[in-house]
């Protein structure tokens, strides 16, 4: 049996961040039925490509789940509901505040049918605060929770992040983290809970070493820290062929052995050599040579350098494969399409075949 086994969700949640935490849920054996609207369903079914008639990102964060649909404005939409929320132990939303109210499911309704349940609310702000019902995507909430303002590009202008930092790092996860921490609370007491998860919120956690320099006095600016491009020993250098090396030799056994490696000039390696001098020697020595060149070079040496490489190169490389993160593959009358994978350690993952994501509607209300 799966850690979850048992368990029913009521998912109310559309796109990235409750779809994927259900999603982990339901790795876990968590049996999911997610509500959508009626005509199109969870806007995310419209997204390119398509697989089986809907997006491949719908079918990949909606695997081992079914559809009800279900106009929550109708006069007796909660009374029809009423049965599933009995017997639910977790309900996931991610409506702006007071919109699951003005549909009758707030909280506060919802545990008087069932005291139980646990109410997990996803939202980029929160639900109190002066910005609790302001609009906003993944990277307002970078933008305003200050890490966007420590990257720079090469013109000094904040970089664009290629991860949905808040979608999932700041609301999917910590909504698992708490789902799963409300449920052994509830073992103790037989109640559930509310929780608030405010993406903005989480995204503080991971300026963590910004916080201890500015909490001590010595706020970090646009790309001068130590991981921000600040170092010559945290950055990333073009090579001679045009392509990038991620160097990240950062304690000194490792910054040794590369500045040997590359023949740096002492003065540059040297702790007291000015930042952007050491950064501009080791970019040139860099571009001395092409990608190849240089991961030959540091083949078999403890040096921290990797070759920046494609997505589609990343998953054909034979580490991901031995580790089984992409061989498992969903169902579906079109090619295959592997799992997407999850942090879910394999011995809690239930077995057999991986379904597809449901059709819009497929589950009735009996």
């Amino acid at each position: 049996m799966a850690p979850l086994d048992g368990l029913l969700v009521l998912d109310f949640s559309t796109l990235l961040p409750g779809p994927l935490a259900s999603l982990m849920l339901a790795e876990a054996g968590a049996e999911i039925i997610k509500i959508e609207r009626p005509g199109g369903g969870d806007e995310m079914r419209g997204y390119e490509p398509k697989i089986d008639g809907s997006s491949a990102n719908f079918h990949i964060l909606n695997r081992r789940k079914r559809s009800l649909v279900m106009d929550l404005k109708a006069p007796d939409a909660r009374k029809r509901l009423e049965p599933l929320i009995e017997r639910a132990d977790i309900l996931i939303e991610q409506f702006r505040p007071g919109v699951m109210a003005g549909f009758g499911l707030d909280y506060a309704a919802i545990h008087a049918i069932n005291p139980r349940i646990i109410y997990c609310s996803i939202t980029g702000w929160g639900q109190t605060g002066p910005k609790s019902r302001t609009a906003g995507h993944d990277l307002n909430y970078m933008a305003e929770t200050g890490l966007l303002g420590l990257t720079a590009g090469a013109d000094g202008a904040p970089v664009l992040p290629p991860i949905l930092a808040a979608d999932i790092a700041g609301g999917a996860m910590p909504a698992v983290i708490n789902i799963l921490l409300a449920l052994r609370e509830r073992d103790r007491t037989g109640l559930g809970s509310a929780l608030d998860i405010a993406m903005a919120d989480s995204l503080f956690t991971f300026a963590y070493w910004g916080l201890a320099d500015g909490f001590t006095g010595n706020w970090p600016g646009r790309g001068d820290s130590l991981v921000t491009g600040g170092s010559p020993r945290y950055n990333i250098y073009r090579t001679r062929d045009g392509r990038y090396l991620a160097v990240a030799p950062l304690e000194e056994r490792f910054w040794n052995r590369f500045c040997e490696i590359i023949c740096l000039d002492s003065a540059a390696r040297c702790a007291d050599a000015p930042a952007s001098v050491a950064i501009a020697a080791v970019a040139d020595r860099i571009a001395s040579r092409t990608a190849a060149e240089w991961d030959a070079a540091f083949a078999g040496h403890d040096v921290c350098c990797s070759v920046v490489v494609s997505l589609e190169s990343a998953c054909a490389d034979p580490h991901p494969h031995a580790r089984g993160v992409l061989n498992r593959v969903m169902a579906s009358s079109d090619s295959p399409v592997p799992v997407l994978p999850l942090p879910i350690a394999p011995q809690f993952r239930p077995t057999g075949l991986v379904t597809a994501a449901p059709a819009l509607g497929e589950y009735q209300l009996t």
